[in-house]
């Protein structure tokens, strides 16, 4: 991950000392990609019982074709483009102020919905923006920023942003959270702290309203990383309470409905992660990674069920959570002159309860199942701040919709 891009605090505080800067300095990235995918169960149809016309299930859907900047129905994750300013005022006294305003931008139409010939998807979003205060002492961050789960192994994904990037692929789950006090400390012989509490305001990760979302941590993320030359590690943890899966008419009646039926999308526990990462970066050209991640009491599966069964089914959303995910991935890449080529495999675990009704066993392979996650890229870089690659990914998935695989060509400029 090229250092300019970093947000402030990153790179004052994650990588390496920054000098004190007086002006504003804009800065971004611009990612292009022409992208190929054959996706498996990626859209859904209905099935109607032919005798009563009654909708008594659906059936997967299959999508093989073209599409850009990982849009539509192009699987893995978005290019990520950004453009913003920031910038430090010296206060004195080894004091200051530090901020940043960062604005995600689509070059392409990047959702179904939208409107691909006239720029229906042309939406700009925030991204890392926040004050702050830095000293000898570390950085206090206050708005919207990366959590230190997330930056603990964010150089060590060699695929960021691509089709191939490890959270589309392998699924590990890092968040950008919102309303968040942020704390890094200095480094120490290579070693730092990372500390992020997210405060509640009857806000909730649902986009839905709940009063008992009030805590000033209602979300937390903890991290130690040790970076030394080529050597690197990181070890993270990560809890997202469960007022943040319900709205507030869930939270109060707890697991009934006003007539006393249950609720089976009442959250009973918190949503937690655990993150180890290893690294040996640009070691004579060679790196090498790995991480491993262990998320616990999955709260996706719990939302928006009805009496615990819903009639569209089968759907990963429309059955009991997964109690427990465990995902792995290494990756290795050697550079040689203006080259890279590089691989990466991963495989997950899911732990899953049995759907709900009883009628529905026959689908608990699809909870409880392994995948397996691989890709190759070749990168050549054009300059210092442009970037021309193509890679190609694949997903092979026990669920019975969850294979897919792709090739994708793309630039990358920094600036």
């Amino acid at each position: 991950m090229n250092k300019k891009l970093l947000t402030l605090a990153v790179a004052a505080a994650m990588v390496a000392p920054t000098a004190a800067m007086a002006e504003a300095i804009m800065y971004g990235k611009l990612h292009v990609s022409i992208d190929w995918a054959d996706v498996v169960g990626y859209g859904t149809a209905p099935v109607v019982n032919p005798v009563t016309g009654e909708i008594i299930g659906v059936a997967s859907e299959k999508y093989k074709g073209w599409g850009m900047n990982g849009g539509g129905a192009i699987p893995g994750e978005s290019r990520s483009n950004r453009v913003g300013i920031k910038g430090s005022e010296d206060l004195g006294y080894g004091l200051k102020a530090i901020y940043q305003v960062e604005l995600g931008v689509r070059l392409t139409e990047e959702s179904t919905t939208g409107n691909a010939i006239s720029g229906g998807n042309d939406t700009i979003t925030m991204r890392n923006s926040f004050v702050g205060l830095a000293g000898g002492w570390g950085t206090v961050l206050v708005g919207r920023h990366d959590t230190p789960m997330k930056i603990s192994t964010a150089k060590l994904d060699l695929f960021a942003d691509t089709m191939a990037d490890y959270n589309g692929t392998v699924g590990f789950d890092d968040i950008r959270a919102d309303n968040s006090v942020a704390y890094i400390s200095p480094s120490l012989v290579g070693f730092q702290l990372a500390a992020m509490a997210h405060s509640g305001g009857a806000s909730t990760a649902i986009n839905e309203e709940n009063i008992n979302s009030d805590s000033l941590a209602e979300a937390y993320s903890v991290a130690g990383i040790y970076s030394n030359g080529p050597f690197y590690a990181s070890l993270a943890y990560e809890s997202l309470g469960s007022e943040l899966f319900m709205n507030s008419l869930t939270s109060q009646l707890g697991r009934t409905y006003p007539n006393g039926t249950p609720r089976s999308f009442y959250v009973d526990d918190d949503y937690t992660k655990w993150r180890v990462g290893l690294g040996l970066l640009d070691w004579n050209g060679f790196t090498l990674t790995g991480i491993y991640e262990e998320q616990s009491n999955l709260p996706g599966g719990q939302i928006g069920l009805v009496d615990g069964f819903s009639p569209v089914v089968p759907s990963f959303s429309s059955m009991e959570p997964n109690e427990k995910l465990k995902i792995w991935q290494v990756q290795a890449g050697y550079a040689f002159g203006n080259n890279m080529i590089k691989g990466m495999y991963g495989s997950g675990n899911r732990d899953g309860r049995v759907p709900k009704p009883d009628a529905f066993k026959d689908l608990k392979d699809s909870v409880k199942g392994d995948y397996f996650t691989w890709a190759v890229a070749f990168d050549h870089n054009l300059s210092k701040r442009t970037k021309a690659y193509v890679l190609y990914t694949q997903v092979d998935d026990d669920a019975p919709v969850g294979d897919w695989d792709g090739f994708s060509v793309g630039m990358i400029h920094n600036f």
